[in-house]
């Protein structure tokens, strides 16, 4: 099994999609409980959900294997994003609604953990690193786009329902603020959705580390509520006529983004 796929495009576009995938090894599934078997934190259907991208030409990475392997969306050294809040780590030991996630006697090691962050994680980042160094080669400048999505109700981590459209840019440190106007005003303005700027989820580690601005390089991260494109019990599955409704939303407010990055170049 590949760690990803990728698919090479033309605009300056780049969208990551590190959640999505749903593999486990063998020899790791052995090891794991039934609740984490049935992986209930994967990003169920995102790259599913983003299948216009190719019209806009955009360059898509998206990550094959279970997070459970390894979170392609954590820093290498497992530090907490969000201090003093509660969070799932590199090599997740609990699933978001805190089901243990291996069996007795098989927790990983710091060995092991490390030895997956040199399997799994570094190639999925060498691959979003060498890309992004293309596009801005190419075009003067690079943006980053990661693609998330998560049950609309997780008491861990917030109460009550979140808003469907969660934008996040690291409070403005990881994109232009012509670029966070847009895309955030292009949420505000979608009908029949709740939008916030930087709310809950401000943008994981992809965005945090490669979202910088001064160097041309631009970078948002959309959280978006399960709710408005599957059914979230088990199994999990897709609604077309709800993606139907809620991807031209995630269009405009990619199109804002190219327009605002294309204006301000």
């Amino acid at each position: 099994m590949d760690l990803f796929r990728f698919r090479r495009g033309t605009s300056p576009l780049l969208v990551s999609v590190p959640h999505a995938g749903t593999y486990l090894p063998p020899e790791l599934r052995a090891r794991l409980t039934e609740a984490a078997i049935a992986l209930p934190d994967t990003d169920w259907h995102v790259d599913r959900l983003y299948d216009f991208l190719g019209d806009l030409g955009a360059s898509v990475l998206v990550a094959t294997h279970s997070r459970y392997v390894i979170d392609l969306n954590r820093p290498p050294d497992n530090a907490n994003l969000y201090p003093g809040q509660d969070t799932t780590g590199l090599v997740p030991i609990d699933t978001v609604a805190r089901a243990v996630v291996y069996l007795p006697g098989e927790m990983p090691g710091e060995r092991e953990v490390a030895a997956r962050r040199e399997q799994y994680w570094q190639p999925y980042h060498d691959q979003l690193d060498r890309e992004l160094q293309r596009i801005r080669a190419e075009h003067g400048y690079a943006l980053l786009w990661d693609a998330h999505s998560i049950p609309s109700e997780v008491p861990r981590f917030f109460s009550g329902r979140l808003p469907d459209l969660n934008v996040g840019t690291n409070g403005g440190a990881s994109c232009g603020p012509v670029m966070e106007a847009v895309v955030s005003a292009a949420a505000e303005r979608a009908s029949g959705y709740s939008a916030v700027l930087n709310g809950r989820f401000k943008g994981g580690y992809i965005t945090r580390h490669y979202g910088r601005p001064a160097e041309r390089i631009h970078a948002i991260q959309l959280e978006l509520s399960q709710r408005t494109y599957m059914n979230e019990p088990p199994p999990f599955e897709f609604r077309e006529d709800l993606a139907a409704q809620v991807r031209p939303t995630l269009r405009t407010m990619l199109e804002a983004y190219l327009r605002a990055a294309a204006g301000a170049a």
